[in-house]
């Protein structure tokens, strides 16, 4: 009697260990399998990936993100481009040609200046690739105002043959429609857009048939069930284009991270890093 009393209470206490399930109609992630930092990237490739900080970043903005995939031989840091306010590049280290998923970080000299400029100093960067090592295709990393940037010069130059074509684009934390959070359920956000539109999402709707073929993911942060946000770009803004972006038959993913997912430590989240490397270089 003791003893299927004791097993009772211990298959009981095992029971009462297990998480519950998170509630699907706060927290919705995409279903698609993901790799660790850890794994084996099956083909590297010439293919740059340039990293683009958020408003008032530097270089420990995704210095630390590129630092664990050197450590990891994921990929390799082969340049820094610094480019100042009249649109000249300042770079540090040269790509090599080989196979190694070279980086690049791209930096700012004016920190805090709005997305136009932004867009335009992208296309400068992207030009000198172009023209000093005949690069021929890249992908972007955006970080918040970064990942704003990056669709705005898609959006603008995205055509542009005579610039290198953008085969991935990868925004972190973006808020592509502004900060408006809508009080919409996110099936409806991500099958029919915002119900909100700000001036920024508005330009995105006129750009799109311009916008060139690329593959996207997009990643957001959520606090918790009650705070639908990264704790600065809202939910429903940094997922606001998937559908504007899907209707445009662009490959699109996303995910909701929802642990470590304050909007300045996404960039130094190792499941961010997981997910950057299965969408650049093992897909």
């Amino acid at each position: 009697m003791k003893r299927l009393f004791f097993i009772l209470s211990l298959f009981i206490l095992t029971a009462c260990s297990q998480k519950a399930p998170t509630s699907t109609s706060a927290i919705l992630l995409n279903e698609e399998p993901t790799t660790t930092t850890s794994d084996v990237v099956d083909q590297k490739t010439t293919t740059p990936t340039l990293f683009i900080h958020g408003y008032a970043g530097g270089p420990s903005s995704f210095g630390h993100l590129i630092k664990r995939m050197e450590e990891n031989n994921v990929a390799t840091k082969e340049m820094t481009l610094t480019i100042t306010s009249d649109g000249e590049i300042q770079a540090e280290g040269e790509l090599t040609g080989e196979a190694t998923n070279p980086m690049i970080q791209v930096l700012f000299q004016d920190n805090e200046s709005h997305e136009w400029n932004q867009a335009e100093w992208l296309r400068a960067a992207l030009a000198y690739l172009k023209e000093t090592f005949g690069v021929e295709k890249v992908n972007l990393v955006g970080h918040s105002m970064g990942g704003v940037s990056s669709l705005r010069y898609l959006g603008t130059y995205g055509e542009d043959a005579t610039l290198p074509q953008v085969e991935k684009f990868s925004a972190i934390g973006a808020p592509f429609n502004d900060f408006v959070a809508t009080s919409q359920t996110l099936d409806d956000l991500l099958r029919n857009g915002p119900t909100e539109y700000s001036a920024r999402y508005q330009d995105y709707q006129a750009m799109m048939p311009t916008m060139p073929t690329f593959a996207v993911q997009l990643i957001a942060g959520q606090l918790s069930e009650m705070d639908l946000s990264d704790g600065t770009v809202p939910l429903s803004s940094a997922l606001s284009v998937y559908a504007l972006l899907k209707e445009h038959h662009l490959p699109i993913s996303y995910t909701i991270i929802s642990t470590n997912a304050q909007h300045s430590q996404l960039h130094e989240n190792t499941e961010v890093d997981q997910l950057l490397q299965t969408f650049l270089w093992n897909e």
